[in-house]
């Protein structure tokens, strides 16, 4: 028996639908959502994010503004550019496209953009409000795992969920996030002994660590839900996850795809993350 397939495309076209609806009822209160994007530097990958994010705004009714910036752009002159957008009322996200030239210090750029605006869900401020479970932007692509769960009848209370990685970006906040949802939530990671039995545990796994196929089909409880945050490209240029799709599929009740699971969450919890800032800054409940 092979496990139901978690499409999140379809799951992200969904949240889109009710963004756009929920847009068009602002339009008529005179509140447009706006989003600024930042792009310093030539990075391939990053254009092609940059880009999707301006779509998605354009589709949806937001505004957006997309700013280029050369790689030889000082710390101070982004950080300038942060601080008018941080004043700009028609502004509402901003988002600093990650990562940055080495010469520029990543945190300093993070925390200089004003927590209200913070739709990526970085600033420490954000962090500390997650962590205590006051209300943050969440980070987009850990919340999208939450909505994933969710929206196929696989609520994290009361099971066991096993996360591989601690990044900032999505092993720890993702690891907050089930606790917060009444998961028992153990965290992994490259100093975990006998990794595979402890995965074996887990009614969830969360696997965001970076390591192409690493989650095999004898670590996964039969019928557990498998959510693959990783994108990896094999040397014949193919992406794959974190997981061993092939192998763990047979095994797992559900499991995200990779393309096509966790990725369209991400950009779609961003749009989400800027309506509600839109919301907050006009009064709108």
């Amino acid at each position: 028996m092979s496990a139901n397939i978690i499409d999140g495309k379809r799951i992200a076209a969904e949240i889109r639908e009710e963004i756009k609806r929920e847009t068009e009822s602002l339009a008529a209160q005179g509140v447009r959502p706006g989003l600024a994007v930042v792009l310093v530097g030539e990075d391939p990958a990053s254009q092609v994010y940059v880009r999707n994010k301006a779509k998605a705004c354009e589709e949806l009714g937001f505004y957006s503004e997309v700013h280029r910036l050369s790689a030889e752009t000082s710390q101070e002159d982004l950080l300038s550019l942060i601080a008018r957008l941080n004043a700009q009322a028609d502004i509402n996200g901003i988002l600093v496209q990650l990562p940055l030239p080495k010469h520029i210090e990543e945190k300093a750029v993070i925390d200089a953009i004003a927590v209200e605006k913070d739709v990526d869900g970085f600033h420490p401020v954000s962090v500390g409000n997650l962590l205590i479970g006051d209300d943050a932007l969440q980070p987009c692509t850990p919340s999208g795992v939450i909505e994933l769960l969710k929206r196929t009848g696989n609520a994290p209370a009361g099971k066991h969920a096993v996360v591989i990685g601690r990044s900032n970006i999505v092993g720890k906040p993702v690891s907050i996030l089930l606790l917060r949802e009444h998961a028992t939530v153990t965290i992994c990671h490259s100093r975990t002994p006998d990794l595979p039995a402890v995965v074996r545990g887990a009614d969830i796994v969360v696997a965001a660590v970076g390591v192409p196929k690493l989650v095999k089909g004898d670590w996964v409880k039969p019928g557990a839900v498998v959510i693959d945050v990783g994108v990896n490209r094999l040397p014949d240029g193919k992406l794959c996850g974190d997981v061993d799709y092939e192998d763990v599929a047979p095994v797992a009740g559900w499991i995200t795809p990779v393309p096509g699971g966790v990725g369209p969450m991400t950009i779609t919890m961003l749009m989400l993350n800027t309506l509600k800032s839109a919301k907050a800054a006009h009064g709108i409940a």
